[in-house]
């Protein structure tokens, strides 16, 4: 039998992420010209990101995701406590208090690592729970939900206030993706939805009937953010505009790299993917996303091959919230879904963003050596 060593890098996951990296690197490099100055040298530091992230990932596999689990909520708590002192002393970017700054060299955005935290106590407690119960009746599961609720409203609540809406969204994302994998009744979903579309229905209720009403409690920021998703329905507004044109004009090969033929903002985060589109045109498209998929596919394919029900639920996390940016971010960039400020996994440029998805991806080359492991040593 052939024995893995828990260090080793599965190529298969490895290779892909090398491919991203170089199309992330190349792509933000094309929109120098379209974006501001400050952000000129945005792909030397996105090289410098990767180099770095490479490094954390090799670091995460080698302690592996049993010790994260094991302190998760002591992550927790740090990562509420960063949440808290950020909206109390982070200084706002664009009306936002997202950010940490250190000095002129980066800025550390919490809500791009209380996702990985959500993942890791989320996977933890639905584990635990299921360990302690092999039968669990309604009132079990209803306390489980409850208790999930209360570990994903804190953050939620604290990130929407900073505002952050696209995040919030993520960590919802992540939740849904773990309950469904954590083999609760199908009842509770459809509860749960049933609910989802009372409160939204009093939601935009208010909101198209007594917009006084909706600023009074929800602010005027938030007001603007629904003006977004407007002019999304209506294909309104400069920015999806101008994307939607730099994608329908590039044809089957694109313009080239760097000759984005038109501007928008945010062309190096939120709408990475339309100036990609717009250099490589639909072949190049077609390329990345299938490249994209084969990723997707085998991080699944490593939760279905892992023995620890907390393996199948950490993967679960990371499918759900990956698969989550992946649509979402293309869809808006395409003009089917609406826009909500968010990036494309790998690609986009953003320290934070990047580093904490090479810890996902070190924690997925962890989960590949012990289902490998598993299975070898079934053989």
């Amino acid at each position: 039998m052939k024995k893995i060593s828990r260090y080793k890098v599965e190529l298969s996951i490895l290779i892909p992420l090398i491919i991203l990296a170089v199309i992330s690197v190349i792509t933000i490099f094309g929109a120098t010209d379209i974006i501001k100055d400050n952000f000129s040298n945005a792909y030397l530091k996105q090289i410098l990101w990767y180099i770095l992230g490479f490094g954390v990932a090799y670091v995460i596999m080698y302690i592996g995701t049993d010790f994260l689990l094991k302190y998760s909520w002591l992550f927790y708590i740090v990562g509420i406590i960063s949440l808290i002192l950020l909206l109390l002393i982070g200084e706002p970017i664009n009306n936002a208090r997202c950010w940490f700054s250190i000095g002129n060299i980066a800025t550390i955005q919490p809500s791009e690592f209380i996702k990985i935290i959500l993942i890791l106590v989320l996977a933890r407690v639905i584990n635990d729970f299921n360990e302690q119960n092999s039968r669990p009746s309604i009132r079990d599961e209803f306390y489980l939900l409850v208790k999930v609720f209360l570990i994903v409203g804190i953050p939620s609540l604290l990130t929407f206030l900073q505002p952050d809406t696209g995040a919030v969204i993520i960590y919802l994302a992540i939740t849904l993706a773990m309950l469904i994998s954590s083999g609760i009744r199908f009842r509770w979903f459809a509860i749960i939805g049933g609910l989802a579309l009372i409160l939204a229905a009093i939601f935009f209720g208010i909101y198209f009937f007594n917009s006084e009403l909706f600023i009074k409690i929800f602010g005027t920021n938030f007001f603007y953010r629904m003006d977004r998703i407007l002019d999304w329905q209506a294909k309104d507004g400069m920015q999806l505009g101008n994307a939607l044109t730099a994608i329908g004009s590039a044809g089957l090969f694109g313009f080239g790299l760097g000759n984005t033929p038109i501007y928008f903002p945010e062309a190096h985060t939120d709408f990475i993917f339309s100036v990609y589109a717009s250099n490589f045109g639909l072949i190049g498209s077609i390329i990345l996303i299938a490249i994209i998929i084969f990723f997707d596919i085998k991080i699944i394919n490593i939760g279905i091959k892992s023995k620890k029900c907390s393996s199948k639920y950490v993967i679960a996390g990371i499918v759900g919230m990956i698969l989550y940016q992946q649509v979402q971010s293309i869809g808006m960039n395409i003009g089917v879904l609406p826009i909500v400020g968010i990036t494309l996994p790998f690609i986009s440029y953003g320290g934070s963003s990047l580093i904490s998805y090479m810890i996902i991806a070190g924690i997925i080359f962890n989960l590949s050596n012990q289902a490998i492991t598993y299975w070898n040593a079934k053989r």
